[in-house]
């Protein structure tokens, strides 16, 4: 078998353990989902999986990481690098909501371990922090262009603007919302509450 064959069955293996995943989640939620429970469903053994994730953490931290590569590949081929911030922001989150609700009752469960997880690992430390730099680089850009003050930090912008994202996605889930296009429309109201400022 060649390199390049061995390494694509290593990547369907790995897709299929975290479809298993999402799927088992999902219908079972995560504490009571077994990686003895994922192997079948991925139709592998037990030892199998934990060739590719040591532990379901891991799986799920997965994910994130698909999830983080398919909202900034949407946004560098949907927006203008040059964009103003409040269109790159509402690309990038809605394409995040995008990936997130495809499984919605997934996308419940994550939100719910992003606001309140049992532990920190600094697995998911290293994660957090690389979506916070990517995240960073777009609002350095932005005070580059003068469209927000220098002075301001971006790990504090970054949680600023992250948590108005999940405050849209939770409309949909509190159903305050329920379409696609009114959790965009909120959203793009709360970016430019926040980019205007509120006060008189």
């Amino acid at each position: 078998m060649t390199n390049g064959k061995r390494q694509q069955n290593k990547e369907i293996t790995r897709r299929a353990i975290v479809s298993a995943a999402v799927d088992l989640f999902s219908r079972n939620g995560y504490e009571k989902t077994s990686i003895e429970d994922l192997a079948k469903a991925a139709g592998i053994g037990k030892s199998t999986v934990y060739t590719y994730f040591k532990a379901k953490e891991e799986i799920f931290l997965a994910f994130c990481d698909e999830e983080f590569e398919y909202s900034f590949t949407a946004l560098r081929d949907r927006v203008d690098a040059d964009a103003p911030l409040i269109e790159q922001l509402h690309t990038l989150f809605m394409s995040q909501y995008e990936f997130v609700t495809s499984n919605r009752e997934f996308g419940r469960i994550l939100l719910r371990e992003i606001l309140f997880p049992k532990t920190v690992t600094s697995l998911a430390k290293q994660s957090n922090q690389r979506y916070l730099d990517a995240l960073g680089e777009i609002l350095t850009h932005a005070k580059e262009r003068g469209e927000i003050r220098p002075e301001l930090d971006n790990f504090f912008l970054s949680a600023h603007f992250f948590m108005l994202y999940l405050g849209a996605l939770s409309g949909l889930y509190t159903g305050y919302v329920s379409t696609t296009e009114e959790v965009g429309a909120g959203l793009r109201i709360l970016l430019n509450q926040a980019l205007q400022g509120i006060a008189l």
